[in-house]
């Protein structure tokens, strides 16, 4: 695995948007490119829909925020 996440992204994301099969699909293909969950998600109900937030780091990273 690479010290660089692929296409030129950030080594740290938050990942937000409703809470549906779209939003997970979104965590999930992170997964896959080697990202990693950064703590617990956050919810939040914008008046019509609850709203999600993911943090995900790139593992290279890891040891300089714990």
């Amino acid at each position: 695995m690479s010290d660089h996440p692929p296409q030129g992204l950030p080594t740290y994301r938050v990942l937000t948007g409703p809470d549906d099969a779209t939003f997970c699909r979104r965590v999930s293909a992170a997964l896959e490119q080697g990202y990693l969950l950064y703590g617990s998600p956050s919810t939040t109900f914008n008046g019509e829909s609850v709203i999600v937030a993911q943090a995900i780091i790139w593992p290279s990273i890891r040891s300089s925020i714990s």
